[in-house]
């Protein structure tokens, strides 16, 4: 007559069943590995995509903005900030560059606002990509204390950001772009400043979009500008050529806005 088997022998003799919550937990951590695994790779490749590609702004005329003695320039971690060598008149410009476009890029273009007494803040954003910058606008108009009256605005996906965040600054500017989100209903002055010759944001584009803005919104379209013609980093992929030059493109970007700021 045999010995009856021990409880430890009885367990090992009858493993758990598939379903026994031992089985469970390994398959959850299972499914949390991958998972994980995943998105190291997807920001990984988010990174890597974000700096592969950048368009740089052109040299000369970042040198010839540099060397202007009208504009006073501090280049901040978070950000460039352009003011008036003689004094800010209060109003202020922040300002997102496109996607993967050197943000020095704007600079020249833009001078055209500091020369008429607007303060420029350009954000540098996370990653070259304006739309994964998390900082809120406040980062930015903390550069400039002595602006009493700020307006965001961004180029291409730039303006895309601009939009998400105009409601805590209260006036926005769209550089070639349109809005994603829906502003129709909100009190917010809205300018939409555009390219006749824009092959990305192009006039199409921008007039599909046009109910997402108030009805008051101002729409100017620049005759012979591109895309690219908003900054100085070369000729985009995809975009239609540009007609006009670069001095009448600054000369059209601030004639535009300027009014608008001081609004």
């Amino acid at each position: 007559m045999t010995a009856p088997e021990s409880a430890e022998g009885t367990a090992e003799a009858h493993p758990a069943p598939a379903g026994s919550p031992r089985r469970g937990r390994r398959i959850v951590a299972w499914v949390f590995g991958v998972l994980g695994a995943i998105i190291v790779l997807a920001v990984i490749a988010l990174v890597v995509y974000s700096q592969v590609g950048v368009m740089a702004a052109e040299p000369e005329p970042l040198a010839a903005m540099r060397a202007d003695p009208a504009i006073h320039i501090v280049d901040d971690s978070a950000a460039i900030v352009l003011t008036p060598a003689s004094g800010a008149n209060g109003d202020g410009l922040v300002f997102y560059p496109g996607a993967k476009v050197d943000p020095w890029a704007y600079a020249a273009k833009l001078s055209g606002l500091v020369a008429e007494g607007a303060t420029v803040v350009i954000v540098k954003p996370w990653l070259n990509l304006a739309l994964f910058d998390l900082r809120p606008v406040s980062t930015f108009t903390a550069l400039a204390p002595e602006v009493d009256q700020w307006a965001v605005g961004g180029h291409s996906l730039g303006g895309v950001k601009a939009c998400q965040v105009a409601g805590d600054v209260g006036r926005l500017i769209l550089f070639a772009s349109y809005c994603a989100t829906d502003i129709s209903g909100t009190p917010i002055p809205v300018l939409s400043i555009a390219g006749s010759e824009d092959g990305l944001s192009t006039p199409q584009k921008i007039a599909d979009n046009r109910h997402l803005l108030p009805a008051d919104a101002d729409l100017v379209e620049i005759a012979g500008a591109s895309h690219s013609s908003f900054g100085d980093y070369g000729l985009q992929p995809g975009d239609g050529t540009p007609t006009i030059s670069d001095e009448d493109m600054t000369a059209q970007i601030s004639h535009a806005a300027v009014p608008f700021l001081g609004g």
